[in-house]
């Protein structure tokens, strides 16, 4: 009776978080072209949104400094956009290096602020720091953080400069002092967590009948191999396609691309979760050995569960191996797909991994799932193979917002 009453109220919070709740029903203006919003300059010493620059809210934990040598430098990219003036005082390029969302952030603010202001260019006087010129987890170190003015110093500019970066979509915008103005943006972790964790429409799944079937093509219903435990550690199986969590074949987005020396390449968005174990990799596998991790954290070196193909005569091998990771790839893929089936996990291009993404925790996201699936089971796997990113999982990233803000705990990795 709890557990109806727990997936009744979930459904009425459906009907409230969908995205289609409020697209219809009286409103004033309907039809009417509104006149242009008036931006507000920020005060000095203001900061959009309200809250401090490490929380969920915002742009998100500091997740560790990082250096030309480190495996993570494959995250920063360059920016030589013309319409912006790079300071870069170290003469060493350091200032351009940032990640992709900032780089988006920056190149959109500079054309904004070109338009408000004919013959000023966008000015950045601090990126990607190297050196440890500023202070203790500041986002500098992680390419996810820029200072900026305009190109004629103009100070009395700055405060509308503010409002334009807010617009322009940095997580945090603060007035911070009188000589810049200070920008962050999430880590591509952080941003999956309102797009999801997927596989590209290329990666492929095992079918029960033994046919590879694309990730674009899997439809509910399917029955796809998966591990019997949703820690992975269980044997395999092939368990039922519910629902896609999130589906969209048209987008374009960065995978990171995990090499095996089983020879299989598995690609997953940043914050979605895959098995590892930290070695050897050369002995039984349990479930105890395993723990789910970011794609963006597994490293060379690392041990992840592979699976043999189909074996003629339909039999399948039932103990899944350890593999070494051999390399660790970032590439661009068209099209993010992200299935749910009944136990959590699935096999994909070979490899063992989590339906689940954002939460660094593989028991705890199968619990939070556990409405869904229940009432997936009264009422069949859902065959609408709508775009977008499904209702519950935007309403537990929801949740996690207006909850974990508030306490300044945040276990969802984010």
């Amino acid at each position: 009776m709890r557990l109806a009453t727990a997936v009744t109220f979930l459904t009425g919070c459906a009907l409230i978080l969908s995205p289609g709740s409020g697209a219809c029903g009286p409103g004033r203006g309907y039809g009417k072209r509104r006149p242009p919003r008036k931006l507000t300059p920020l005060a000095y010493k203001q900061f959009s949104p309200n809250v401090a620059e490490k929380t969920l809210g915002a742009s998100g934990r500091y997740e560790g400094k990082i250096t030309r040598n480190s495996e993570r430098f494959k995250e920063l990219t360059p920016n030589y956009n013309p319409d912006i003036i790079f300071k870069d005082e170290e003469n060493t390029g350091a200032d351009r290096m940032m990640t992709q969302r900032c780089k988006d952030k920056l190149n959109s603010l500079a054309i904004s602020v070109m338009n408000l202001w004919p013959g000023v260019r966008l000015r950045v006087t601090e990126g990607w720091d190297e050196d440890g010129h500023h202070s203790e987890e500041s986002l500098h170190y992680e390419g996810r953080a820029v200072d900026i003015t305009t190109s004629d110093r103009d100070r009395h500019k700055y405060a509308m400069l503010a409002r334009l970066a807010v617009e322009a979509g940095f997580d945090w915008v603060y007035y911070e002092s009188k000589a810049h103005i200070h920008c962050s943006v999430k880590s591509e972790n952080s941003v999956a967590a309102k797009t999801g964790g997927c596989f590209p429409g290329a990666a492929w799944v095992t079918l029960e009948d033994g046919r590879r079937q694309l990730m674009r093509d899997l439809r509910p219903g399917d029955r796809v191999l998966a591990s019997t435990e949703s820690d992975g550690g269980g044997d395999l199986l092939y368990s039922p396609v519910l629902i896609f969590l999130h589906r969209d074949p048209t987008t374009r987005k960065h995978f990171y691309v995990v090499i095996t020396e089983s020879g299989a390449r598995l690609s997953l968005t940043a914050a979605h979760l895959l098995f590892a174990s930290d070695g050897p990799c050369n002995r039984t596998r349990t479930s105890g050995d395993l723990r789910t991790i970011f794609a963006s954290q597994v490293q060379p070196g690392m041990c992840v569960v592979v699976t043999s193909e189909r074996q003629p005569g339909g039999s399948v091998e039932s103990t899944p191996r350890l593999s070494r990771v051999v390399g660790v790839q970032v590439g661009a893929g068209r099209g993010v797909f992200a299935p749910l089936t009944e136990h959590g996990t699935l096999v994909a291009n070979g490899v063992l991994a989590s339906c689940y993404a954002v939460v660094e925790d593989q028991a705890l996201a199968h619990w939070a799932f556990g409405p869904l699936r229940v009432l997936l089971r009264w009422t069949g796997p859902d065959r609408n193979r709508a775009s977008g990113l499904h209702w519950y999982s935007r309403a537990l990233h929801w949740i996690g917002t207006q909850i974990l803000d508030s306490t300044h705990f945040h276990p969802w990795g984010v």
